[in-house]
C-alpha cells in the first residue's frame, strides 16, 4: 500500500484542482469528510481555482440534502447510529443531483433548510457546459452514488472528537463507525488531522 506524502494546504487545492481539470463533460465529485474536517470549505477552494482557469464548477453542501427533523429525529436526537443510517437523504441527492446532471445538464442545488427545517425552496438549475459538481459532506462513500472522482479527508479518533462540539459529539462516533464499515476506498485519501500539514495518498 502506498505512503502518505506530505503536501500543503495549496498544493492539496492545486493537486484536486489538476485531477478535476482532466475530468470530461459534466463531472461530479466527492469531498468526504466529517463537519470538523470542513469539506465544503476544501471543495470551494478547488472550484475558485477551476473558475480561475476557466472550468465551471459549483458546490452543493450534503446539508442541504438532509431529512426532515420529524424523520432524522423521530428515534433519538443524538444517535450515532440514527446520524450515519437516518439523518442524509442520498437517495434523494442521486435522485435531484447526480442523475439529471447527467441526464439533462439540470439539477437542485438544495432540498432542505436544516436550521430552518423546512423545504429550501430552491430552484432546479441549468449547469454550464463543462461543469465540475462538487458534493461535500460526511459519510458519501459507500452509498451507491455515481461518482467521477472522490476525496476523502479522514481525521484520527482523537482529533476528530477534539474538533467536534460536545453537544454534536455523536456525530463524530457516526463517523467513526461509518469508517471502520467502509469498504468503498477513495481515489484520493488524505490525511487531515493537521489541516495546515496535511498529507496525501492516491
Amino acid at each position: 500500500m502506498p505512503d502518505f506524502t506530505a503536501i500543503t494546504p495549496d498544493g492539496l487545492l492545486d493537486l484536486i484542482t489538476e485531477r478535476a481539470g482532466r475530468l470530461p463533460g459534466f463531472a461530479v465529485i466527492a469531498v468526504d469528510g466529517a463537519d470538523a474536517a470542513d469539506p465544503v470549505a476544501v471543495a470551494r477552494g478547488v472550484a475558485e481555482r477551476l473558475r480561475a482557469q476557466g472550468r465551471p464548477a459549483e458546490v452543493i453542501s450534503l446539508h442541504d440534502f438532509v431529512r426532515p427533523a420529524s424523520v432524522r429525529l423521530e428515534y433519538d436526537r443524538d444517535s450515532e447510529f440514527t446520524y450515519r443510517t437516518g439523518w442524509f437523504d442520498y437517495a434523494a441527492l442521486n435522485r435531484e443531483v447526480l442523475k439529471p446532471l447527467r441526464d439533462s445538464g439540470r439539477y437542485l442545488p438544495a432540498l432542505w433548510d436544516e436550521s430552518a427545517d423546512r423545504s429550501a425552496r430552491a430552484r432546479i438549475r441549468d449547469a454550464a457546459d463543462g461543469t465540475v459538481l462538487f458534493i461535500a459532506g460526511p459519510m458519501l462513500l459507500g452509498r451507491g452514488l455515481d461518482f467521477d472522482l472522490t476525496v476523502a479527508l479522514r481525521m484520527s479518533a482523537g482529533a476528530l472528537r477534539r474538533r467536534t462540539d460536545a453537544a454534536r459529539l455523536f456525530t463524530a462516533e457516526g463517523v467513526l463507525e461509518y469508517q471502520r464499515e467502509q469498504v468503498e476506498e477513495p481515489d484520493m485519501l488524505v490525511a487531515w488531522d493537521h489541516p495546515d500539514r496535511p498529507a496525501v495518498r492516491g
